[in-house]
Formats: C-alpha cells, structure tokens, sequence
C-alpha cells in the first residue's frame, strides 16, 4: 500500500478499524475518503494477562458498540503479522506467538478480517492523510506508548514489520528507556525523557538517514512539551496528524484494500 492509493472500490465505503494496544483496545468505522472517523471511537481496556481469547472479546465487544456486522474489519496488532498470524508478543502474553489472529476474529465476528503491525497501521494512515503524506525518500513513524512501534517508507513504500523499538539502546531494548510507558512508570521529566527519545533517535538516523522522522501515539497530542527539547537530528521531526487515531484509519484502509483484491 502507498501513498498515491486512492480510495477506490470497497475502500471508498465505510470500514471498520480495531487497534489492539498493550493498554487499550479502540475502534471505530473510517471514512477512507477522508481519513477520518465516522463516530466516536470506542475503547475498552486490554485485559491481564491479555490472552488471545481475552483480546479477542475486547474487539469483540468494540465492534458490537457500532452494531457492525457482515462488513469488512481491519485489526492491529503490537507484533509481527505474517498472514494473519501472530508471531511476537513483546507487550502482550506470549501465548499470541502462532495465533491465527485473522481467521479466530473472523469466525467470531463472521465476516473478512485483515490483520498487521499496529505502527505499519500508523504509518500507513499517516502516509496517506497525514504528516508524511507525500515525502520523497526514507520516513520513519513511530508509535510511542506501551512499546516503541516503527514503520519504515521509502517513497511512500512500506517495509512492513521492521520492530526497531527492539534495537539496543544503552544495553537495553529502546522501547525500555524511552517508551511513554518507561516516562510515566519512572515518573521522568519531558526533559530527561527527551533525552532519551533524542538519543534513540540519533541512532535510527544513523542506521537509515530518514528525511522525516513522524512522531506518533497519544503522547503526540503533547508534542510541544518534548519536541523542542530533541537537538542535534538532522531529520525533520513532526507529531502524527493523526495522533492516537492512526492505527485505527490505517487497520480500515488494510481492510478496504484487502477486500479490493478479493473482489
């Protein structure tokens, strides 16, 4: 899926999309027109442990809240998708690694589901209506939140599953130093944790040399507290549109595309 994908066929109606999070699970129908939501989202908190079949009756119970039924449904995950299925599960339980995602939530919801990585989702959303819409050469989005989520484009091409909130950032993974969740588990100032992001960033840019590095998850409503504290990345860096919505936006437009290529 690129930037220059219009909304044609299924993807010009409306499509219900589900991001599940390690915090929360939200959804909404989208206008894939204009990349927005139809109705209010509904969210419901993600369950612990948050095994597959819990999950699986929170977005259960969300889709149900819109009365929505026999239509198309795109579905995050904070994980690896291969087809389908589940392969990591680094912020949820690990009883997810080999779970048929897809087909268990069309059985239950019985109509077609379409499943990927919530941050590609993000991204996705955000390369077609948002801060990275239209961008020659490499972007990065990130979703800052339970985790770190990556998208990684080139010229609006998507390298689905890249993981890189798993990169080694001063001995540790780079999603437990600077998380949003690390920030408010730790108590850690908008300073001290933009230090953090700075320094997590200095080193994507040094492995992939994006022009635009987007900045997404809830924290991106608060990005004047932290953005102008990052110095010395030679990128651009800009909050998500979207913000919190983008998972959501980009599960639909995997869903409308999906059903374009089935019909």
């Amino acid at each position: 899926m690129t930037q220059d994908q219009g909304a044609t066929g299924a993807s010009a109606a409306k499509v219900f999309g589900i991001d599940i999070g390690g915090s929360g699970i939200k959804g909404a129908p989208v206008d894939l027109n204009r990349g927005e939501l139809v109705e209010e989202r509904h969210k419901v908190l993600t369950p612990h442990p948050s095994t597959p079949e819990a999950v699986l009756d929170g977005v259960v119970e969300v889709v149900r809240h819109f009365d929505w039924s026999g239509r198309p449904v795109g579905v995050t995950f904070p994980g690896v998708v291969k087809n389908g299925v589940t392969l990591t599960a680094a912020n949820v339980d690990k009883s997810w690694i080999g779970t048929d995602l897809a087909s268990q939530l069309g059985e239950r919801l019985d109509c077609p589901v379409t499943v990927l990585n919530d941050a590609d989702a993000a991204g996705v959303a955000e390369v077609a209506f948002g801060a990275a819409r239209g961008v020659k050469g490499t972007v990065i989005v990130l979703t800052l939140g339970t985790g770190i989520g990556s998208a990684l484009f080139t010229d609006g091409h998507l390298l689905a599953n890249t993981e890189l909130g798993h990169l080694e950032l001063d001995g540790h993974e780079a999603e437990k130093r600077a998380s949003t969740k690390v920030k408010d588990d730790h108590e850690l100032s908008w300073s001290h944790w933009a230090r953090r992001v700075q320094k997590y960033l200095h080193h994507l840019e040094m492995l992939f040399s994006p022009e635009r590095f987007v900045l997404g998850g809830g924290v991106s409503r608060k990005a004047d507290k932290f953005l102008p504290l990052i110095e010395g990345v030679r990128a651009e860096i800009v909050p998500a549109q979207l913000q919190n919505n983008a998972g959501i936006v980009g599960a639909a437009m995997a869903a409308a595309a999906a059903a374009d290529d089935a019909g």
